[in-house]
């Protein structure tokens, strides 16, 4: 009997709309009868601490994809040092994850390239027969790296993408007319009070050009005022690529960090359909306005059904710990269109 219900629960959700495919085991809760928002949290948040490995300050900002019928991931964790590093993880439902202790050591054949500094943020990408890995890395200042992994176990670096300073390497699931394409968000050497996303193409993820202008900041958008970034993997969807994004509004007490989306061209992903000026999601919950870099909510990861049209979102929390909250794409576009 429970079975047919969720039988009944799951068709009672179905959508046409996500292009990809089908992710039963997806980390899911349905939404609360007293929830009124078009994105709602995991109640349970967050999902993974600050010291879930014994030498870790803080576990945030980082990427998981389906792998093997399970889960894998690339972890920002910063040390008792405050080293920021990069470790795999792995989970069987996408909710509990182990951790490896050691950082990722990547084989490089550039021994410059490979003199790694250190790494954050990064996300993880599935493009025909591997997994992508973006990350910020530090080459004299913070710019674009880039790897790949069969198992998440050994990991190969290539060239950075761009000169530094620039955040946000967020690459697109499929080539786009025979093309790799990636978001960044050019910026200056610190934590900036300006940025804006751009787009770029490669032939061979070696050199990067074809650059083309995404989407700004607003003085009218107050939460996206500051800066702007490129958040998950963008979702294909029938109606365009879905895109996360963080925005950064600067308060007399500081940057407040928070996300919305949009709604980006098929074809031509530098020119936006739809951009919902609300955000969806903001740092109201304690752990989200407590912690190491209080005020922030910053999306880096999504996982996505889609028969059902569920999609998860992982978001870091105050720079501290790694939290879960989901949507219904078909939803999510509804909102987005309606709120331009």
């Amino acid at each position: 009997m429970i079975e047919l219900e969720k039988l009944k629960a799951a068709h009672s959700n179905a959508s046409t709309t996500l292009v990809g495919k089908s992710l039963p085991n997806i980390p899911w809760e349905n939404k609360s009868d007293a929830c009124k928002n078009v994105v709602w949290r995991y109640s349970k948040n967050p999902i993974i601490q600050r010291d879930l490995l014994p030498f870790s300050n803080s576990i945030f900002n980082s990427a998981v994809v389906p792998f093997e019928g399970s889960f894998a991931g690339v972890f920002r964790c910063d040390d008792t040092k405050r080293h920021m590093r990069l470790h795999a993880g792995w989970s069987r439902d996408g909710f509990d994850w182990q951790i490896n202790p050691e950082p990722i050591k990547f084989i490089c054949e550039d021994p410059e390239i490979g003199n790694f500094v250190y790494g954050y943020d990064p996300r993880v990408c599935w493009i025909e027969d591997r997994y992508y890995v973006t990350w910020c890395n530090g080459y004299h200042g913070p710019t674009i790296g880039m790897g790949y992994t069969f198992d998440f176990k050994t990991f190969y670096q290539l060239e950075n993408a761009f000169l530094p300073f620039n955040r946000n390497g967020v690459m697109f699931p499929k080539k786009i007319n025979g093309k790799y394409v990636m978001l960044s968000r050019p910026s200056g050497p610190g934590h900036n009070d300006f940025g804006d996303i751009f787009y770029s193409e490669s032939i061979d993820l070696n050199y990067w050009g074809r650059h083309r202008f995404v989407m700004a900041t607003s003085p009218d958008l107050c939460w996206q005022s500051t800066k702007i970034g490129a958040g998950p993997i963008p979702i294909e969807t029938k109606e365009g690529w879905l895109l996360f994004y963080h925005g950064v509004l600067t308060s007399c007490s500081g940057f407040v960090y928070s996300f919305g989306a949009a709604l980006l061209d098929l074809n031509e992903p530098w020119k936006v359909k739809y951009r919902a000026t609300p955000y969806l999601l903001s740092p109201q919950k304690l752990y989200e306005c407590v912690g190491d870099v209080p005020n922030v909510v910053f999306p880096c990861a999504t996982l996505c059904d889609a028969p059902t049209g569920r999609i998860a979102i992982y978001y870091g929390c105050a720079d501290t710990v790694t939290s879960l909250a989901f949507c219904q794409v078909d939803e999510l576009l509804g909102f987005i269109k309606a709120n331009v």
